[in-house]
């Protein structure tokens, strides 16, 4: 029978790792992070940096005037819910089964269910240093311990500060009974008794009586007892996590600067890409909405030809787009979603010829957009109308389907002359017999027509013309193949094409 493992990933002062994960300017720094408002605002969590410092919590705005060198955030809710879910999102690429610990402190605590997955990660010391990679490839850093109890799991990752610990099955109660008392979450009330009575550490707790204790504090003594054992049991109830690429960031104060915002723009898509590839995807659109000073938002979307997991690419592509279409006002806050795509590689066939690099392909659309304007670049898509000419221009795709095949034929080429040359024409009996363009004159001789073409009578864009397919020759011997229209309702002749 395969023992129980269940490994506690624990992250200390979680509301300032939630804020310094997308700030990596910060890093080095003591950075302290407070709650409430002016001018009645305490400190809610540190860093390392900062604890060594000697910054506490519940210290006032006044007393870290004391300081120097402290890099002061505001506590940002938003940014704490999207770093739990990219908590329970990585957890999650381990085992579905995955449960949130309440914590009486500002740390995050999550237990994982590993329990027969070793085929998958190796021992428990090698699981747990795939999810100390995972995590850390995310920018937290978290305390991790693994046992085949639950909350003895718990417990000894709440005190793993310098390096993970795994117990073995039965290890359990050696290993707490020199942790402290006040390790154990009891009430205020609890903890009196237990002090008045001389216990100092969970092995005090584990050796008295049980009945005794009982006694005096009822179940909920020998809850305590058992939890100083290890030999606590639990129900799991698992939390099932979303997969949604998204990140928030709150600023300080309003951004007016392209170089700026690009800045904070980086680790912010390093986040999204990090996650998508914990599940082997990449990135196939990426939407940036941006908070404005004064209300509203400014929202662009970028959609690459196929998914991509460089960020060089990425960024390039939103400050080209942010360059053309730049915020209104300053902005205030940065929020953005991703929708992942497959890692493919597009081959048409072994005879094919090869598509371009879709990297560069994309950065030279937007290059190319930024100059001549959105809607002009692209493939052309004929529009469901008679009207002559009628095209709407969409973006270049790659084929969904890896085998499709391209047609190679050879047929008459037909350019469009845009614009269309003005000319006079001659004619005799209703037929073609000449034409004069740019100072040439042309003898008609052979002319098919006219095919009668209107449309759109019900509005004021009706039309109505007549096409002709001509073939001529100047006095030079110089051979024309033309298409010619004519406008009858502004009586104007013209040359709308040649064959090639």
């Amino acid at each position: 029978m395969t023992d129980p493992l269940y490994v506690c990933v624990h992250v200390p002062e979680f509301p300032a790792q939630a804020l310094l994960r997308l700030r990596p300017q910060l890093e080095g720094n003591s950075v302290v992070v407070l709650e409430g408002d002016p001018p009645l605002e305490k400190v809610c969590s540190f860093n390392a940096k900062a604890a060594r410092a000697g910054v506490r919590r519940d210290m006032t705005r006044t007393e870290l005037d004391s300081f120097s060198s402290l890099s002061v955030l505001k506590r940002s809710l938003p940014e704490e819910k999207a770093a739990q879910s990219i908590l329970l999102e990585t957890a999650a690429s381990f085992t579905p089964r995955v449960e949130v610990q309440a914590s009486a402190v500002l740390d995050a605590v999550l237990v994982l269910d590993m329990t027969g997955t070793s085929r998958l990660f190796g021992s428990p010391v090698q699981t747990v240093k795939k999810l100390q990679a995972a995590f850390n490839s995310l920018k937290f850093f978290v305390q991790l311990s693994a046992s085949a109890n639950y909350y003895a799991s718990v417990l000894v990752a709440a005190i793993a500060r310098k390096a993970p610990v795994v117990l073995a099955p039965g290890a359990e109660r050696d290993y707490l009974h020199r942790l402290p008392i006040a390790t154990l979450p009891m009430t205020e009330k609890q903890s009196e008794r237990l002090s008045m009575w001389g216990l100092t550490t969970l092995g005090d707790l584990a050796n008295l009586p049980e009945v005794e204790l009982v006694v005096r504090l009822g179940q909920e003594g020998r809850r305590l007892q058992m939890l100083a054992r290890g030999e606590l049991p639990h129900l799991m109830i698992p939390r099932e996590p979303e997969f949604s690429l998204d990140e928030v960031l709150i600023l300080e104060s309003p951004m007016d600067s392209l170089d700026s915002l690009l800045f904070v723009l980086g680790p912010m898509l390093d986040q999204l890409l990090a996650r998508a590839q914990n599940r082997s995807y990449a990135l196939a659109s990426v939407c940036v909405v941006l908070g404005l000073e004064g209300g509203g938002n400014h929202q662009r979307t970028i959609k690459p030809a196929l998914p991509l997991a460089s960020r060089e690419i990425l960024l390039k592509l939103l400050h080209l787009d942010l360059l053309t279409h730049p915020p209104p006002a300053g902005v205030v806050c940065i929020s953005i979603h991703a929708e992942p795509g497959d890692k493919k590689k597009v081959q048409l066939g072994l005879f094919s010829p090869q598509l371009p690099e879709s990297m560069n392909l994309d950065v030279t659309l937007a290059r190319i957009a930024a100059l001549v304007g959105e809607g002009r670049v692209g493939r052309a898509r004929l529009v469901d109308t008679h009207r002559p000419d009628s095209f709407l221009i969409e973006p270049f795709t790659v084929p969904d389907s890896a085998r499709e095949k391209i047609a190679h034929s050879h047929s008459i080429v037909l350019r469009r002359c845009r614009p269309p040359v003005d000319l006079k024409v001659e004619l005799q009996e209703s037929t073609i017999r000449s034409l004069f363009m740019t100072g040439k004159r042309y003898r008609v001789q052979e002319a098919f027509g006219p095919w009668r073409k209107s449309g759109e009578w019900w509005s004021a864009d009706v039309w109505s013309r007549e096409e002709w397919d001509v073939r001529a020759r100047s006095e030079t011997d110089e051979t024309l193949l033309c298409v010619l229209t004519h406008d009858l309702l502004n009586k104007r002749w013209q040359m709308d094409a040649l064959y090639d």
